[in-house]
């Protein structure tokens, strides 16, 4: 059976974006960037939701051909182009870059996919996540909190059905002050 993660940047406050989907708050730094990019290279296959598999699709398929990418930056296009990928939706029919649509039960999917021999899988964006937490489906989260609040938007955490009992990991500091938590569900 495969580990399901779900991981993003938040703020203090508890939200992946502020009002108006505005994520400017949030300017990774390089250790939090290289950070990101070795949860990548340790991923099997990455689950998004519309809203950020459109985020991630309108940079990161070109990210390595911009004249200011970093090795970094480069090194994480690539990983991410040709890494397998499955997008969540009813309301777009087409996706690239090694990647699978499904427009049908997200939860259902999940399950299967989680079931099967593999390598651990990553969850991104509020919806698909939360649908996957109120399944209980998601193993382990790792949560990069930036010192900042912003009082309101799309929260990492959604409503849930029943509580989720937790056992700390890991927890580190990056000089920026984004604070690194893990931690995985108590089954």
């Amino acid at each position: 059976m495969r580990k399901l993660i779900y991981g993003m940047n938040l703020t203090l406050d508890g939200y992946i974006a502020a009002p108006g989907d505005d994520i400017g708050w949030s300017v990774p730094s390089d250790e939090l960037f290289q950070f990101w990019s070795d949860q990548l290279q340790a991923t099997d296959l990455s689950l998004y939701g519309r809203k950020l598999w459109q985020t991630m699709s309108s940079y990161w398929p070109t990210g390595d051909q911009q004249p200011n990418a970093t090795p970094a930056e480069i090194e994480f296009a690539r990983r991410w182009r040709d890494m397998s990928k499955v997008v969540f939706s009813s309301t777009i029919d087409k996706v690239d870059w090694n990647t699978r649509l499904v427009t049908g039960d997200a939860v259902a999917e999940i399950t299967r996919l989680r079931a099967e021999d593999g390598g651990p899988m990553d969850i991104g964006g509020a919806t698909l996540a939360g649908a996957a937490m109120r399944a209980g489906l998601i193993d382990e989260y790792v949560l990069a909190t930036a010192p900042v609040l912003v009082g309101g938007g799309t929260p990492f955490f959604t409503a849930l059905d029943n509580w989720v009992n937790l056992n700390l990991v890991e927890t580190r500091t990056l000089p920026c002050g984004v604070i690194l938590t893990r931690y995985e569900t108590r089954r």
